[in-house]
C-alpha cells in the first residue's frame, strides 16, 4: 500500500489571473478634405514639322556646241595681195599670201572668215605676154585661210587676178625679127628699084618695119604689185 504523500511537502499555488487587456486606443478618423480641381495644364506645343529635305540639283546639262557656220559653194571671196609677184620672180607652183579684204558672212549675217584673215595661194599658171594683144597669164589657187591661231582648208579657184604688164626691151629673138625685116627690104628695094641704091632704101625700110614688129611681139613680163585684188570663188564650202 502506497503511502500518502508527505504531507509536508508544499503544495503548488494557483496560476495567477491573466492580466486585463489595456483599454483600445481610438485615433479620431480624418475628415475627407474638400477635393480641389486639378491643376490645368497647357497641352505640349506641337513639335515644329521637319523640314521637307531640299530638291536634289538637276545635273548640269553640257553647254550647247556653237552652231556651225558656213560659206557655201559658190561664194566670191576678195583678197588683196601681200607680197607682189611676177613672171620674172616666181614660177608656176610657188606660194604668195593675200588677206581678205571684207568680212565674209553665212546666209544668217554671222562673220565666217573676218577681214585680215590670210589664204595661201598656189601659183597655178604664170606666162608671159608674148604680143601687144596677149594679156599674159595668171591664175591661182587657194589651200588655206588662218582665222585666228586656227587654220581651215580652202578650195578656191581665182576669177581675177589685177596685175600690170612691163616690156622686156627687144631681145636677143627679137633682134632676128629686126634683121629678117631688113633682109627682106633690101632684096624687096632692089627688085623694084633696079640699082643699088634701091636696096639700101629697101634695107632701111625693111629694118624699120622689122623693129616696129619686133617691138610689137617683144615679151612683157606680168607684174602682180603688193596690194592687188584678187577675187577666188569656192568650189566646195567651208565650214567652221
Amino acid at each position: 500500500v502506497a503511502k500518502p504523500a508527505d504531507s509536508t511537502r508544499a503544495e503548488a499555488p494557483p496560476p495567477a489571473p491573466a492580466p486585463a487587456p489595456p483599454p483600445a486606443v481610438t485615433t479620431p478618423t480624418p475628415k475627407p478634405r474638400p477635393s480641389t480641381p486639378p491643376a490645368k495644364t497647357k497641352p505640349p506645343a506641337p513639335s515644329p514639322a521637319a523640314a521637307p529635305a531640299p530638291a536634289p540639283a538637276p545635273a548640269l546639262a553640257p553647254p550647247p556646241a556653237p552652231a556651225k557656220r558656213e560659206v557655201a559653194a559658190g561664194s566670191t571671196v576678195s583678197l588683196v595681195v601681200g607680197a607682189g609677184f611676177s613672171t620674172k620672180t616666181h614660177k608656176v607652183g610657188q606660194t604668195v599670201k593675200a588677206a581678205v579684204s571684207a568680212d565674209v558672212t553665212d546666209e544668217n549675217g554671222k562673220v565666217v572668215i573676218p577681214a585680215g584673215s590670210m589664204v595661201t595661194l598656189v601659183i597655178t599658171e604664170l606666162a608671159v605676154s608674148e604680143n601687144k594683144s596677149d594679156e599674159g597669164k595668171v591664175s591661182l589657187k587657194a589651200t588655206e585661210v588662218t582665222i585666228g591661231d586656227e587654220r581651215f582648208d580652202l578650195d578656191a579657184v581665182s576669177t581675177s587676178v589685177e596685175h600690170t604688164l612691163k616690156g622686156r626691151g627687144v631681145q636677143a629673138g627679137d633682134a632676128a625679127k629686126v634683121g629678117a625685116g631688113a633682109a627682106a627690104g633690101a632684096i624687096l628695094g632692089r627688085v623694084l628699084g633696079g640699082k643699088k641704091n634701091g636696096a639700101v632704101v629697101g634695107g632701111v625700110i625693111g629694118a624699120a618695119a622689122g623693129t616696129a614688129v619686133a617691138i610689137n611681139s617683144a615679151d612683157r613680163d606680168v607684174i602682180v604689185a603688193a596690194g592687188a585684188k584678187v577675187l577666188i570663188k569656192l568650189r566646195t564650202a567651208l565650214v567652221r
